[in-house]
């Protein structure tokens, strides 16, 4: 009795060792004409697995690649599409180096950094400085996402300098925004984000918006005027009845 651990191991497993019996019994096929009418056969036998994708140019190249793996290389077929290499198929992509930016803090991030450089190489004067006072207020935020405790804007002025290497101060008459409505607000950011609008889900619904329709009829106050059929237009008053009084 054969065993699959005994057998052959298939270069792909996907379309099953029948068909790599078939390529192997094509390889020994001396007629070249038939040999070539086998290997489209189960070219179309192997596209049974996507039929979605058996119309796919790109596909169908993919699957004359594949015969030739499962041939490991050995099938001489006059194929639609350049036959691949063994080095192509073996050959491994580049290794992307992945970035070293050695980044001072990482809470602040790298994106912050390239902002100061750009405020660094700034003119002198109040845009300069109005910038600088946003990136601080930035940098106290980001620092409250990751410490809730409270951070004095000393420590900001600190950091903006050390980030800067001492090319940007902020000045001692500079107030940051409040640590209590920065953390308000994350977390009112936070709530919405998780949370979505209610309001808007309400308004959204064609039923309630019906609804709310029809409660404001309900409610609607009653006018004073009404038409008695004569063509006249009256005016009941109704702190003082003292019958309907035909307006002039």
């Amino acid at each position: 009795m054969e065993y699959n651990t005994t057998r052959e191991i298939l270069p792909i497993t996907e379309y099953g060792r029948n068909i790599k019996k078939m390529i192997d019994y094509t390889i020994t096929v001396e007629d070249n004409e038939k040999r070539n009418k086998l290997a489209k056969a189960i070219v179309n036998v192997m596209s049974q697995l996507n039929l979605q994708m058996r119309d796919n140019n790109e596909f169908k190249h993919k699957l004359w690649d594949h015969l030739f793996i499962l041939s490991d290389f050995k099938l001489d077929v006059d194929a639609p599409f350049p036959k691949p290499s063994i080095d192509s198929i073996e050959s491994k992509p580049e290794k992307i180096s992945y970035p070293s930016n050695n980044i001072a803090f990482k809470h602040y991030g790298k994106n912050i950094e390239l902002i100061i450089q750009k405020a660094i190489e700034m003119e002198d004067g109040a845009p300069k400085d109005t910038l600088i006072k946003t990136i601080a207020n930035h940098l106290k935020k980001s620092y409250l996402n990751w410490n809730r405790d409270s951070v004095t804007d000393e420590v900001i002025a600190d950091h903006l300098e050390m980030l800067s290497f001492g090319k940007l101060k902020l000045g001692e008459e500079v107030r940051l925004n409040n640590t209590h409505d920065i953390l308000a607000n994350n977390k009112r950011r936070v709530n919405q984000s998780q949370n979505p609008s209610q309001n808007q889900n309400y308004n959204n619904n064609p039923v309630n918006r019906r609804v709310s329709s029809n409660n404001f009829q309900k409610n609607k106050p009653r006018s004073n005027y009404s038409n008695n059929g004569s063509g006249k237009s009256t005016f009941h008053d109704k702190n003082n009845d003292t019958g309907n009084k035909p307006l002039v």
